[in-house]
């Protein structure tokens, strides 16, 4: 299941949500639509805390790649789901997409996790801020992005192909700072071996959920979008 966040084609729901489903049994519960790349998070927060009441809907992590496709892919879940839900969360920060995705949810009434980016929630706003002024050049990794390394980042610039781009890209780069959301030891040692491989310092800070555990927390609004 979560192979398939890495690898789904834009526009393709990682858990599809039955159109046929009785609108009654919706309400009282809350959509999340996410990132595919935040997907193992959000089952384990809603397992752990008890969430029950959580549907989870996601789209793909290559959207990254294309960030000013997030906003629509987005409005056409949203609008899919109108009237069946009591509250639609979005897992999504900026992300790239210049304020777009929040005109998006102005229009829809849906409301998304504070942040310009999942490094920003997962480590806390200002203390994501505290590391960019700490240290410039450095290259996030998530777990996420460490377990899918090589389709999320090497294929994408190529570097297979071209290994001599390396250097071109992460020329001002200073170090690689993997913020964990888990003590794996597993997860550790395959982003040093992603460090080593951008010729960079591995740096880990142990994050666990971030902001993302508050934001699926929240009560529900009971009405309906």
């Amino acid at each position: 299941m979560f192979k398939e966040a890495a690898d789904m084609q834009a526009g393709e729901p990682l858990f599809p949500i039955e159109p046929d489903e009785d609108t009654n049994d919706k309400i009282g519960r809350v959509l999340v639509i996410a990132c595919g790349a935040l997907a193992r998070e959000i089952i384990a927060i809603r397992d752990l805390n008890g969430l029950d009441h959580i549907d989870l809907t996601c789209l793909p992590a290559k959207l990254h790649n294309t960030p000013d496709k997030i906003p629509d892919e987005v409005r056409r879940v949203i609008t899919l789901n109108q009237g069946r839900y009591s509250d639609i969360l979005v897992a999504y920060g900026d992300c790239g997409t210049g304020g777009l995705l929040d005109k998006v949810l102005e229009e829809t009434g849906a409301r998304r996790i504070e942040g310009a980016h999942c490094y920003a929630f997962f480590a806390g706003i200002e203390t994501f801020d505290e590391f960019e002024e700490d240290q410039l050049g450095s290259f996030y990794l998530t777990d996420f992005l460490v377990r899918h390394f090589q389709t999320m980042v090497i294929e994408p610039l190529g570097l297979d192909w071209h290994p001599h781009l390396r250097d071109m890209y992460f020329e001002h780069y200073t170090r690689v700072l993997y913020l964990a959301q888990t003590d794996d030891p597993k997860l550790e040692e395959d982003a040093l071996k992603a460090a080593e491989r951008l010729g960079l310092p591995l740096k880990i800070k142990k994050t666990g959920f971030g902001l993302l555990t508050p934001f699926l927390e929240k009560t529900p609004t009971v009405t309906v979008l």
